[in-house]
């Protein structure tokens, strides 16, 4: 009992040496502002006990006066009556946030609360050891932070920098810090632009980190407590209502930083007035009359335009300037001054005079064109696009206006001439030649180095062509005399079977070598008169088109007129059709032909296209045709005006009607391209036949319908054709070999059987014998049996299906099938030869056992008979077993 005592007593001893118990609280001294939050921590480590500890707060003046209770965790009647009614009220609480952490907090600390706070734990150890209270010191200053800002202006226009002041101060008694932070307000949500302090340093709002990093918001520290930010180029998106936050710091032992106290004041709403209300754009003719919105020049005069720019925010504000002739920009100016000339030529618009620009003064641009033109005229505007500078190289267009229009007006005195369009040659017939004449005359006001062009239309007349009264430009000789023909003319202009000319200074020619009646209509001429510009180019001043002329003659209506003729029949299958066609014309000269062997399997069904034959003898095969048939197809030219088509092995599938459908054409000169004339079609011809196959008969034959067992039986099969005999390759047969037991039997068993490719296959039989297929001929197949048995007798027959290769369809077709006649196959037994085999076997076996047995006793004798004496039996012996 004693040992027991004593070993408890040591492991108490143990244990509380290895454990002390360790209150801690913040350390002091904490300084905080009157009439704010407060906060204390208290925790307890390495304590023994309940896990949950409990917690009593004291108060000291100083160090040596007396403790004053102020909140207990576990002794609600714990609290000094000074403070019972603070503590009642929740003005002094007490939050426990772990088992052994507790936190005392003073709603609104008061001056009179300055003090030495103590954190006590009761004691659960086993053994006091350790610490089991903690002091902290509570400074309490006064509230002296102030913060006064400086009211922006409501209004600034678009690129203005904006400043906000703010005035952030405190009395100095004891070491505290300052930060001023600057907000925006939009509605109801606040955004954080920058903070400066409590260390000096600069935390920026991450909208605004950027624009701080670009400098585009800067921070200017000022004198006693005044700080300055400066937000330069403000935006419409930088509206909002402004707020200064002062803050006042302490930094407690541990480098940790404690809020005391802050102040926050509205500085202002301050709205931006966007650069597109007050910018403003105005161009005028002259810089002495900005009024003026017209001018009139001459040609070879300069143009000078002036643009006026008035903003609110001029100076903050970088223009892009950028003149424009009937909407066309010509010059611009960059941002950075460069300046950019957009005219060029333009094709039959010729060039405009080259432009500048140039910056004359605050806002105002002035446009100079030397030596304009007919071209230079038109409404000119000037366009203006307002950039801000966001900082970093980065751009914000704030506006895009457009001033008023000027018109400018180049007075030119166009040339003035006549025309007169006449017929020189007019034909009669189609084929003749035709020549038209335009001539030019009272020209005046053509400028020194004027040029004349003209172009031909062609409009024509109702019912002639694809496209009635479509007008159809011919070609055009400009003022340089490049000929530019017509899409519908160009070949025969290529080919000159039309030429368009200049005969003389004043006089044009347009001529058909031979007309064809679609040229037929009305033509008209027009001439335009060309001037050099400034830069040396022609460009076009004036023209003017001749009254039509009217060409037309009797035309007579060439006629094709075709007849097809049969040549050869086809009247079965595999024979060769053959028709001929004969064309004959009307109105129409030398031609070429066209033609096209057309068919249909009845009046009603689709039309094919078998061949083709172009004008220059090509001949084409159609989509109808089979690839593997077209050697069985042939269309030749037979005579000037006769073609024949033949179809070579005629099936099933070619049956229906066939024609010609022939186009004449014509050229005007060799060389030319073919001209349709008219066209026809035949009358049809009918290929209409039946198919008839060949016939077959069969017959079955032995040589020996008896044999006898281990000879070799032989049976042919041989079939005839009749009517149309197909050729040696185009006929084959499928050949299969029946037995049966008995005559006339029913249950048959198959032998052997060879297909029309000549694969033979073997039935598996219960004989020894062995049976093959032979093919002798076209038309005889041989069965042979070797070493027949008798299980080989019975009836024999053949079953054959032809299949031959029809000449109608072109396809390998099948034939009824045939069966022979029976034949009776008999194996013959011989007794003798049956029995002179065993007969032999036994003689032999039975000499051989005697042999055998002969030799055998005589063995046995030598070995059991030696020379022994023979000893007679005793009496005695015997004497004894009979009275035994």
């Amino acid at each position: 009992m004693d040992s027991c005592l004593f070993a408890l007593a040591f492991g108490l001893l143990m244990l509380g040496g290895c454990s002390a118990r360790v209150v801690t609280v913040p350390p002091g001294p904490l300084i905080r502002v009157e009439g704010q939050p407060v906060s204390i921590r208290c925790d307890v480590k390495e304590y023994t006990g309940p896990n949950e500890q409990d917690f009593e707060w004291n108060m000291l003046k100083d160090t040596s006066g007396p403790k004053i209770k102020i909140i207990s965790t576990f002794d609600s009647r714990y609290s000094d009556p000074s403070l019972s009614k603070r503590v009642a009220s929740g003005d002094i609480s007490v939050v426990r946030l772990q088992d052994n952490e507790v936190e005392l907090k003073i709603a609104e600390v008061k001056s009179q609360d300055a003090g030495f706070y103590e954190c006590q734990t009761p004691s659960t150890d086993y053994v006091i050891s350790g610490n089991y209270a903690a002091k902290v010191q509570l400074t309490v200053i006064s509230n002296t932070l102030k913060v006064s800002p400086k009211t922006p202006p409501p209004v600034i226009p678009e690129g203005s920098d904006l400043t906000l002041s703010c005035n952030v101060s405190r009395e100095l008694v004891h070491p505290t810090y300052l930060s001023v932070t600057w907000s925006v307000k939009k509605g109801t949500a606040s955004e954080e632009i920058l903070t400066f302090g409590p260390q000096g340093d600069v935390v920026t709002g991450p909208r605004f980190a950027r624009r701080y990093a670009d400098g585009g918001i800067r921070l200017v520290p000022g004198r006693n407590g005044l700080f300055e930010l400066v937000i330069s180029r403000m935006t419409t998106s930088d509206e909002g209502n402004y707020e200064c936050n002062g803050t006042e710091w302490t930094h407690e032992s541990g480098g940790q930083w404690i809020k005391i106290v802050e102040s926050t004041k509205e500085m202002g709403t301050v709205a931006v007035t966007p650069t597109s209300h007050s910018l403003s754009v105005k161009a005028s003719a002259t810089s002495s009359s900005p009024s003026s919105t017209s001018l009139v020049l001459t040609p070879g005069n300069s143009l000078t335009l002036m643009c006026y720019v008035a903003a609110d925010n001029l100076p903050a504000l970088s223009l892009e300037v950028t003149w424009l002739a009937d909407g066309r920009e010509i010059v611009t100016m960059e941002r950075s001054g460069v300046v950019i000339t957009n005219t060029s030529s333009s094709g039959a618009q010729g060039k405009r005079g080259e432009a500048s620009l140039e910056r004359t003064g605050a806002g105002e641009y002035r446009l100079g064109v030397g030596k304009v033109s007919g071209e230079d005229g038109g409404e000119y505007t000037c366009r203006i696009r307002a950039f801000i500078e966001k900082g970093g190289r980065r751009w914000h267009m704030t506006t895009e206006k457009t001033s008023n229009p000027v018109a400018v007006k180049v007075s030119e005195i166009k040339p003035n001439f006549m025309l007169t369009l006449e017929a020189q040659l007019n034909p009669q017939t189609t084929a003749e030649p035709t020549e038209l004449a335009c001539r030019v005359t009272n020209i005046t006001n053509l400028p020194p180095g004027g040029r004349l062009g003209i172009s031909w239309e062609h409009t024509s007349l109702p019912g002639l062509g694809n496209d009635p009264q479509s007008s159809h430009p011919i070609g055009s000789l400009d003022a340089y005399g490049n000929l530019l023909p017509g899409s519908i003319y160009a070949e025969r202009v290529k080919s000159g079977a039309l030429s368009l000319s200049r005969v003389q200074p004043n006089t044009f020619k347009l001529r058909f070598l031979r007309t064809q009646e679609i040229d037929m209509g009305q033509y008209v001429c027009s001439v335009s008169a060309w001037s050099v510009n400034s830069q040396g180019d022609m460009v076009k001043s004036t023209e003017y088109k001749s009254s039509p002329l009217t060409v037309r003659w009797d035309a007579k209506r060439p006629t094709v007129n075709v007849v097809a003729k049969r040549i050869r029949e086809a009247s079965v299958g595999g024979s060769t059709f053959e028709m001929s066609c004969s064309v004959s014309t009307t109105n129409i000269g030398e031609a070429g032909y066209s033609v096209l062997i057309q068919s249909q399997d009845s009046l009603e069904s689709t039309v094919r296209t078998i061949m083709t034959l172009s004008p220059d003898n090509v001949v084409q095969h159609g989509g109808a045709t089979d690839p593997n048939r077209r050697d069985n197809l042939v269309l030749t030219k037979s005579g000037p005006a006769e073609f024949r088509f033949r179809l070579a092995g005629v099936q099933l599938s070619d049956r229906g009607y066939y024609w010609c459908d022939i186009t004449a054409w014509t050229k005007q000169q060799p060389g030319q391209a073919w001209t349709k004339a008219s066209s026809s079609e035949s009358n049809k011809l009918q290929i209409n036949f039946q198919e008839n196959g060949p016939s077959f008969s069969i017959a079955i034959h032995s040589d020996d319908s008896s044999v006898y067992p281990w000879e070799t039986a032989k049976m042919k099969c041989s079939l005839s054709v009749s009517g149309s005999s197909p050729k040696t390759d185009e006929v084959a047969y499928e050949v299969k070999w029946f037995f049966t037991r008995l005559r006339g039997g029913h249950t048959l068993t198959q032998v052997a059987n060879v297909d029309r490719f000549g694969v033979v296959r073997k039935i598996n039989r219960n004989s020894s014998s062995d049976v093959t297929i032979e093919r002798s001929d076209t038309h005889t197949y041989l069965l042979n049996i070797f070493g027949t048995q008798d299980s080989d007798s019975g009836e024999y027959y053949c079953v054959v299906t032809p299949w031959y290769l029809s000449a109608s369809t072109g396809a390998w077709t099948e034939a009824g099938e045939l069966t022979s006649s029976r034949i009776f196959l008999t194996v013959k037994f011989a007794v003798w030869d049956s029995l002179k085999l065993p007969l032999l076997y036994g003689a032999s076996a039975s000499l051989g056992v005697g042999l055998f047995s002969l030799v055998l006793g005589l063995v046995c004798a030598q070995c059991c008979c030696r020379n022994t004496a023979h000893l007679p039996r005793s009496r005695n012996k015997l004497m004894d077993l009979e009275m035994d």
